[in-house]
């Protein structure tokens, strides 16, 4: 049996909806369940629902075989996963924004402090282009600290823009694009290979609008009993 971790949040219903797609049904499954297990024998699946930093955790070290989550987590965390799949579902932006109108003051000659959640890609980012940053750790309401003069810029995910206009920051440069990712334990490439290639192969098709593949997870007998009728 494989078992997936997926991403809670605004992540959950897609990630759920494609493998409905794929072919890989099971009764009860929803996003809206305050459940964190679900087994699903009939898909020999069993689901994993945990916080999106969480995800590449619980694949890379063994706690799960594959998991979604987003590029930005990825990118932040570094972790040592094998990612076949770009989902293309949850897209978003990494951007370093500004109070409006101080987006372009040079600030070269000093540090800049920038308020984010995402440290590593803040520092890899300013780095290098050479600008001194002191980097500011929060976890949530990042858009306040440059409105009561904590930080000089912000670096967070963007999807519209409009939390970033509701409080008059405009974005001064993107650092990445962010989507969906499916991601896999290299160990259990290895060890779970065959239903790891199935499960990839099958995702891949739904991503492409192809019909679901027959079948209920498991390996479809469809063509052999059509093979059966034929000779009957």
């Amino acid at each position: 049996m494989l078992t997936i971790a997926l991403s809670k949040g605004k992540l959950i219903e897609p990630g759920l909806d494609l493998f409905r797609r794929a072919g890989y049904i099971s009764a009860g499954l929803s996003g809206e369940s305050r459940r964190l297990v679900f087994v699903c024998p009939e898909i020999d699946i069993t689901f994993l629902i945990v916080r999106p930093s969480d995800v590449p955790t619980y694949v890379e070290y063994g706690g799960a075989d594959a998991g979604i989550v987003g590029k930005d987590v990825l990118m932040e965390q570094e972790s040592d996963v094998y990612e076949p799949l770009d989902l293309g579902f949850g897209a978003c932006r990494i951007s370093v924004a500004a109070l409006r109108g101080e987006g372009s003051r040079d600030r070269l000659s000093s540090k800049i402090r920038v308020a984010t959640k995402y440290p590593k890609i803040t520092e890899r980012f300013f780095n290098q282009r050479g600008i001194p940053v002191e980097i500011i750790k929060l976890y949530g309401s990042i858009e306040l600290a440059p409105m009561v003069g904590l930080a000089d810029r912000i670096v967070d995910l963007v999807e519209t823009g409009g939390t970033l206009k509701t409080h008059d920051l405009v974005e001064v440069e993107v650092i990445a694009q962010s989507t969906a990712r499916f991601i896999v334990n290299r160990a259990s490439l290895r060890l779970k290979h065959a239903p790891l290639m199935e499960l990839i192969r099958r995702l891949r098709a739904a991503l492409a609008n192809q019909a679901p593949v027959p079948g209920n997870g498991r390996r479809s007998t469809v063509r052999k009993g059509k093979k059966r009728a034929a000779r009957a």
